[in-house]
């Protein structure tokens, strides 16, 4: 009877301890000490390491294990289809958000001189920006069973569990037709139904001793601050993309949760380990397991639809990467002299949208995609990219945060449209 009031006790010694790390972190991140420095890029890296060892598998069995309950659950279908137009939906608002305010702001070009000196220095950039568009696109297919989980990458790793979750229930389903029990089939789903059970015990002891990874986040963070990021005369580019974020976080996302009957406040309350995990690691992939934990421990959320819903959304529902594409690749055409008008910028929006939900739930996809982007088309000033990658640090916290807002905003409302056709 007083489970609940027990339940919400817990969460809130949670949020107080979390919050007393990030405390702990900051104010040793301020001493600006060499071997501090040191040990919190260390435990950092071990942290988003195992939340990354664990993210893989946790995509792969959850996306399984529901797909193949298709034969007992008609209504997963209903889900995938809510999922997708919720996830378009918010991603479009998004870019839609960041054109806004470009068009508001209108940011200044680079002085000449300053932009043919980057464009010398375009060669120095990663070699991602030589590869095409559609080499990103083909990496995405797999050509065998281990390399997807090899290279983490989040789109094939979806595509070959969906493959194998909608075979079992295809088999399922067939022999059911015809009264009869696969037993290999069921063995095998099993098998996977307990490691995912496995994983999610390993989840719940990494989250156990997470307020130590978080002093370690908080001090990495606020010494990278410290050392300085470089703005100069992309203060009003940086202000445009973090002003988006923000509008898209605390009134566009709340606006479509209350409208579905949904209390944001309370949504957001449950799910502020998972957007504070999201805001260190800067890997939605990497807080994929903390944030189906919150969903369904602190929010509630049928259980079928947070391991279907969540890890589709980490790797489709990028709201932040499709500001960001949209937003850098105007910046850096504009100051390459390509003229801008309202219908190249709508296109480009949706080409935006549409990279973004190609991109993996990694650190920095979205900064590697853009920059394959630009490279596609040649752009003069491409070399603009290489000085805004110091400024990426906080861009990319800020963006994956929203995205994992984003994804306990979509799974909310699709778990409550689930309940109410029950």
């Amino acid at each position: 009877m007083h489970f609940p009031k027990l339940l919400r006790k817990s969460a809130s010694n949670q949020l107080l301890l979390w919050g007393g790390a990030l405390l702990v972190g900051s104010l040793l991140g301020c001493l600006n000490q060499p071997w501090l420095n040191s040990g919190f890029d260390f435990v950092a890296s071990v942290f988003t390491r195992l939340f990354q060892f664990v993210a893989v598998p946790t995509i792969a069995l959850a996306v399984i294990t529901t797909l193949s309950s298709l034969g007992e659950q008609h209504k997963m279908g209903r889900v995938f289809l809510h999922t997708l137009t919720f996830t378009l939906l918010t991603t479009v608002c998004a870019a839609g958000v960041g054109l806004g305010l470009f068009l508001w702001v209108r940011p200044a070009n680079l002085p000449t001189d300053v932009v043919a000196s980057l464009a010398q220095s375009a060669d120095a950039l990663p070699d991602v920006a030589k590869a095409s568009y559609y080499d990103h696109i083909l990496s995405v297919i797999p050509n065998n069973i281990l390399y997807p989980f090899l290279s983490a990458n989040v789109l094939s790793i979806l595509i070959v569990a969906s493959a194998m979750g909608l075979t079992i229930a295809y088999l399922r389903r067939k022999a059911d037709a015809e009264h009869q029990v696969n037993e290999p089939v069921e063995t095998v789903l099993k098998v996977i139904v307990g490691l995912q059970e496995l994983l999610f015990a390993m989840i719940r002891a990494l989250v156990k001793v997470l307020p130590v990874g978080i002093v370690a986040f908080a001090g990495q963070l606020v010494a990278q601050v410290e050392g300085g990021i470089i703005v100069g005369s992309l203060g009003t580019y940086t202000l445009v993309i973090l002003a988006a974020n923000l509008l898209q976080f605390f009134v566009v996302l709340p606006l479509f949760l209350l409208v579905r009957g949904l209390n944001p406040w309370r949504v957001l309350r449950a799910m502020t380990p998972a957007v504070l995990m999201a805001l260190f690691t800067k890997s939605s992939a990497a807080t994929l397991p903390v944030t189906i934990r919150s969903a369904e421990e602190r929010l509630g959320v049928n259980r079928s639809v947070s391991r279907f819903v969540l890890p589709i959304c980490c790797t489709v529902n990028m709201n932040g990467c499709a500001t960001f594409i949209l937003v850098t690749s105007l910046y850096v055409m504009q100051n390459g002299g390509t003229e801008l008008s309202i219908g190249s910028m709508i296109l480009w929006l949706l080409i935006s949208v549409i990279s973004a939900v190609g991109n993996a739930g990694v650190p920095m996809g979205c900064y590697f995609l853009t920059l394959s982007l630009m490279a596609g088309i040649q752009s003069p000033a491409l070399g603009i990219m290489g000085i805004i990658l110091p400024i990426f640090t906080v861009i990319d916290m800020i963006e994956t945060a929203e995205n994992v807002w984003s994804d306990s905003c979509v799974c909310a409302i699709v778990d409550k449209q689930t309940k109410n056709s029950k």
